[in-house]
């Protein structure tokens, strides 16, 4: 009896023992699953954070120049690279009324020449813009002066975007032009000493012996390398849309052409023989915009230089012929034996823009604060081939082009349409 108790009680031992063991089991299975399932999570949530894109901030700088609403449209576009994007544009007056305001997320004011200022405005967004467009520049009467004031402008925007650790800047643009290959034309006495490369003009040529500005702005923005990327933007003649850009050779032509209308003058040529003849490229603004954004999202383009243009050429006898056709103004064939000053004959014009402009109840505009005569004398008297190259950026991946011909019917269409030209 004594021995069955004792067999009964090891049964009931065994089996209490091997229920904890089967309940331990489980807790142990239910906790394994538990962790298995938390894993998962993670990594679902991990996941979801990678493939939610980066909050792209752009900062325009100089947005209402010549193709400030070039970049303001591209950016916008729902397919833009890089996006969706918010844009920010800065200029040192309010915004005119045919900007397309709407687009920008936000219109900064403020003087880059002033560093406490550029400082105090700018230092507090520097958490939030990720790629700087620059398109500012200051022309001054010599090359000394335009490389001290545009070099002041930059420094002054760069550094107070990167004063700060939490500063998310990760690309900057910058817009130059073909002057890097000719030199510094427009100064009064360096220009005496040009000695321009052969065209096409190649991004890798080397730097000419003479001061330029462009390349102080291009040493600046190198020299911050380790902090953000970057890329450099060399446009021929900008077919864009701005009456606050200095350097505006086609709304110069256009205003000489409808004041020669206005007045029965004849629309002559006052260049040379040589640019009259020989090719020269031009470069319609939305294909420089598309290049800006292009390089500011494409890791092979990083750090480099390119040039960029339209893709085909013309010769300024073809333009004329065209701008004759565009204005309604008859075609008077070059002759190299007339001489002609441009700048002595419009000097006087200004009250007669101001006639244009009141007859056919246009948007208000200066003569003066939107032509370049001087600049564009020069240019037109130059024995230069004006031509880019765009091999590398056809090998580096970009393949914008627009049609030139095309381009200048249409942009003066828009103008039209926007009541800048009649």
């Amino acid at each position: 009896m004594g021995t069955l108790n004792k067999q009964n009680q090891r049964s009931h031992q065994a089996k209490s023992t091997l229920l904890h063991l089967l309940n331990y089991i489980k807790f142990i299975v239910s906790h394994i699953i538990f962790l298995i399932s938390l894993s998962h999570h993670h990594q679902h949530c991990h996941t979801m954070e990678q493939a939610k894109p980066r909050q792209s901030v752009a900062l325009i700088v100089g947005v209402t120049a010549m193709m400030g609403d070039a970049i303001v449209k591209a950016l916008k576009q729902p397919t833009a690279l890089g996006g969706p994007w918010t844009v920010y544009g800065v200029s040192r007056r309010s915004l005119p009324a045919w900007f397309p305001s709407s687009l920008l997320d936000k219109h900064i004011m403020l003087d880059a020449l002033n560093q406490h200022q550029t400082h105090e405005i700018l230092a507090p967004l520097s958490s939030e813009i990720t790629h700087v467009f620059w398109l500012a520049i200051q022309f001054q009467v010599t090359e000394q002066v335009c490389i001290s004031m545009n070099s002041t402008m930059l420094s002054n925007v760069l550094n107070a975007l990167t004063s700060s650790p939490n500063s998310k800047l990760s690309h900057v643009t910058l817009q130059t032009g073909s002057k890097h290959y000719v030199g510094p034309l427009f100064d009064p006495i360096l220009s005496a000493q040009l000695s321009p490369h052969d065209s096409p003009f190649i991004e890798d040529y080397p730097r000419l012996p003479l001061p330029n500005f462009y390349y102080n702005v291009e040493d600046i923005l190198a020299s911050y390398s380790k902090s953000f990327t970057y890329s450099i933007h060399r446009p021929s003649i900008i077919l864009g849309v701005s009456t606050r850009s200095y350097f505006n050779i086609p709304l110069t032509l256009a205003v000489y052409a409808l004041v020669c209308k206005h007045q029965n003058y004849p629309f002559r040529y006052f260049g040379n023989k040589f640019s009259w003849e020989h090719f020269w490229d031009m470069t319609n603004a939305r294909v420089i915009a598309e290049q800006h954004v292009w390089a500011s999202v494409t890791d092979k383009a990083k750090n480099e230089a390119f040039n960029c243009t339209n893709g085909d050429v013309f010769t300024w006898k073809m333009m004329w012929k065209l701008l004759c056709d565009t204005f309604d103004v008859e075609f008077v064939p070059f002759d190299e034996k007339e001489k002609f000053d441009v700048v002595e004959f419009m000097k006087d014009k200004g009250e007669v823009w101001d006639k244009i402009v009141e007859e056919n109840g246009l948007y208000k505009t200066k003569m003066e604060e939107m032509t370049c005569f001087g600049a564009l004398d020069t240019i037109l008297k130059l024995e230069v081939q004006h031509v880019l190259s765009m091999t590398k950026s056809r090998e580096f991946g970009f393949h914008e082009y627009a049609n030139t011909p095309k381009s200048i019917t249409e942009w003066a269409h828009r103008l039209r349409q926007m009541k800048i030209l009649p």
